[in-house]
């Protein structure tokens, strides 16, 4: 499975890469691997890698690392088996290329190509050659942004994690997991000084985060919770339906069987409790059944608590 993100990674970089004859930088906050994954047969799931470098010289030459300990698959141990069991502890898949800059040389501010592409994966000291298209668009004198131009799919027997896979399946009790996957990558390249200054975000005073937010930035991080959890009024699943959680108590979505834990907390969900206990569940309520470890990044809670006072409006 992961190396099929791999694969799109290094082509969209290497396409990035030679819309112009300078040196170019991965934009880390702005790129995206990501693959999918079917278990028992009708489970699916979206996982992704937080974490990708790299670079394009100016004669072409493409050094892409993927982070193999920043796999997130929205549960921590099912993280910590992928870094140990599958990647082996691995620090980092490496793709090189060697890129043609004259032709994409050509591509002016506005315009896009689709480029044929040709590289390099090295993977747990296996070697896999990767062919695909790649569609590129120059969107600035600065910036150029490379996405794989169909969906991707890799076999776990060919990027080598087949054992891996194996030993994730007997862990979990699974009867099936896809041994194919999808896999699409966006990239982002900055040429090197020419990277845009961003502004400093504003700081919110805590009581006002759930409104001081990003829906849209928020909505995108509530794909680590709707696994369990709905947005839509009454409608509960392995966790009690959001709406109107914000100003709501602690255990009481009518329909919704709670630990003892949170049916006996004594807590009102306001912006600042919610933002306490989505960074440490189980230190803000110990023994509540949530598996969720928390959201690492503050911006992120900020972020979800908008996205949920606005779909609950």
């Amino acid at each position: 499975m992961v190396k099929s993100f791999f694969r799109t990674s290094a082509m969209l970089l290497l396409l990035s890469g030679s819309a112009l004859a300078q040196s170019w930088t991965v934009d880390s906050d702005s790129s995206r691997l990501s693959y999918g994954t079917i278990k028992k047969n009708t489970v699916g799931e979206v996982n992704s890698f937080e974490k990708l470098s790299g670079t394009v010289s100016e004669n072409g030459k493409l050094q892409l690392a993927i982070d193999l300990g920043s796999v997130e698959t929205n549960i921590d141990i099912r993280n910590e088996r992928m870094r140990q069991i599958v990647f082996q502890s691995i620090g980092a898949a490496d793709l090189t290329a060697q890129l043609d800059m004259a032709e994409l040389n050509k591509l002016g501010v506005g315009e896009t190509t689709i480029v044929d592409l040709e590289a390099t994966l090295n993977l747990l000291g296996t070697e896999v050659p990767l062919e695909t298209e790649v569609f590129v668009a120059r969107i600035s004198e600065g910036k150029v942004l490379a996405t794989t131009n169909d969906m991707l799919f890799l076999g776990t027997e060919e990027a080598g994690v087949n054992a891996g896979v194996d030993q994730l399946k007997v862990l979990a009790k699974l009867n099936s997991i896809t041994r194919t996957v999808p896999v699409t990558l966006r990239l982002v390249l900055n040429a090197d000084g020419k990277q845009a200054t961003a502004a400093p975000a504003p700081v919110a005073a805590p009581v006002q985060v759930a409104l001081a937010g990003d829906v849209k930035a928020g909505k995108k991080v509530f794909k680590k919770c709707r696994a369990c959890h709905s947005v839509k009024e009454g409608q509960n699943k392995v966790g009690p339906s959001l709406y109107g959680v914000i100003g709501s108590q602690a255990g009481a979505v009518e329909g919704f069987k709670y630990s003892k834990a949170m049916a006996n907390a004594d807590v009102t969900w306001d912006a600042s409790s919610l933002t306490e206990f989505l960074a440490k569940p189980k230190k803000f309520i110990p023994k509540n059944r949530m598996a969720f470890a928390g959201l690492k990044k503050p911006a992120d809670i900020e972020n979800l608590l908008a996205y949920l006072d606005s779909a609950s409006k």
